[in-house]
């Protein structure tokens, strides 16, 4: 059997810091489908005039797979990995810079929030739009139409131009429009984070739905739980790379030993966020410092006890006056789990007026609630409302195995401890 998904020497590079090109809407890619995909068939997309240098990076790099008909494959990795430019090529949004891919089918794509519609258009008159895209009769259209609605719950809004649309509503249509319109293959981002946790499960069971059925879906997310439950193969993609293919098991295996290598700064309490090695790719420094301290106040030396007090100290740079301004610290697991995040934002009294050029936010955790394991600390800064800067891997941490509740029992069940208190009645 012909795979239904098939990448030869995909490439794509990107040049830094370079104003957003225009990138075509899904309707005015698919007039380009026709011509873009006989060159694909024929030789690939190649591009080998373009400059090379310090300026432009891969983002994707040499990544060859092929993808049976029926497989339901969750492609994982850290943030700058390249998995939504590797969506964004499947989906035919954008070309890659070299090698080509052969598609055995009708894609549906749920990627950034909004893509795929046109915004003066209405909710029903986006849902008739998709499926003329996909290829689909107006009798077919109408023949799904009220499974669609039913799905995405925005009755009340289906007249209304999707402009209106919350970033929720959007992820709410978009999923029930890519789901039930029955694409061969269906290609599913992170983007299903934005939508409320009652219908992410919603979503993930019809999914399972749709590779029960035969069809081929790819999906991308950091819920490694998610991706065991629902996939059979994992792909792994590191710095552009495909670094590791094969079950979901072993992906998730691999990329957790890979998470927990010595891919970090010094070792010291004190890391340089502004040449860190582990700044996503598609951002600009703005993180200037980051320093550690123990509750007491001594240098963070990698290794706590259960409980302890930090103190952390986060510098940044704002280019630009803004009065609306958020330091993020992440704890994340050997999986690639947010398992604990403090925001400046979660401050009660965090209206700290207009400010610009270095500022310094200090962070005190009075007491690390993480079980025993092994943990990376990751920084991150937002400013009006869009992300500006985001560096991985700033600092490792390890939570010893300490007797948290003074009974001789060291917690290692879920992620977090808390005080508590039993009686027996």
């Amino acid at each position: 059997m012909a795979p239904v998904i098939e990448a030869v020497n995909l490439s794509k590079k990107f040049h830094i810091g370079a104003a957003r090109t225009h990138e075509n809407s899904l309707r005015e890619t698919l007039i380009e489908g026709v011509r873009a995909s006989w060159n694909a068939l024929r030789s690939g997309w190649s591009n080998h005039n373009q400059a090379e240098g310090p300026d432009w990076i891969w983002a994707l790099k040499d990544v060859n797979f092929s993808i049976e008909p029926g497989e339901v494959v969750g492609i994982i990795g850290a943030n700058g990995a390249g998995k939504s430019t590797l969506l964004k090529i499947l989906s035919r949004i954008t070309d890659p810079t070299e090698g080509y891919i052969r598609l055995g089918g009708r894609v549906a794509s749920l990627l950034e929030v909004g893509t795929g519609f046109h915004p003066d258009l209405t909710g029903r008159e986006n849902i008739y739009m998709n499926g003329v895209i996909l290829g689909m009769s107006k009798a077919e259209i109408q023949a799904r139409f009220d499974e669609i609605v039913a799905f995405s719950e925005l009755e009340q809004f289906l007249d209304t131009p999707v402009k209106h649309y919350s970033s929720g509503m959007y992820v709410r249509l978009g999923f029930a429009v890519a789901a039930h319109l029955q694409p061969d293959i269906l290609i599913v981002d992170e983007v299903l984070a934005v939508g409320d946790m009652a219908f992410q499960k919603k979503c993930l069971g019809k999914m399972g739905q749709f590779g029960e059925s035969g069809r081929t879906i790819l999906f991308v997310s950091h819920n490694i739980p998610a991706v065991l439950t629902l996939c059979q193969k994992g792909m792994v993609l590191e710095h552009g790379a495909l670094r590791f293919q094969g079950d979901a098991k072993a992906a998730v295996h691999y990329y957790a030993s890979k998470m927990t290598r010595t891919d970090f700064e010094p070792k010291t309490h004190v890391v340089d966020l502004w040449n860190a090695r582990g700044r996503v790719s598609r951002y600009q420094p703005w993180l200037r410092k980051l320093e550690i301290y123990t509750g007491d106040g001594a240098p963070f030396e990698g290794a706590v006890d259960i409980g302890t007090s930090l103190r952390f100290s986060v510098e940044f740079l704002l280019h630009r006056p803004s009065a609306n301004f958020d330091a993020r610290i992440h704890f994340v697991d050997a999986y690639g789990q947010f398992v604990f995040s403090s925001l400046s934002s979660y401050e009660p009294n965090s209206n700290w007026g207009e400010r610009s050029g270095v500022q310094e936010f200090v962070c005190e955790i009075p007491g690390l609630p993480l079980t025993p394991g092994e943990y990376r600390i990751e920084v991150g800064l937002v400013v009006d409302g869009r992300a500006v800067d985001y560096v991985e891997f700033a600092r490792d941490l390890k939570v010893r195995e300490t007797d948290f509740y003074k009974t001789g029992k060291v917690p290692s069940l879920g992620f977090i401890v808390h005080e508590q208190h039993w009686k027996l009645k």
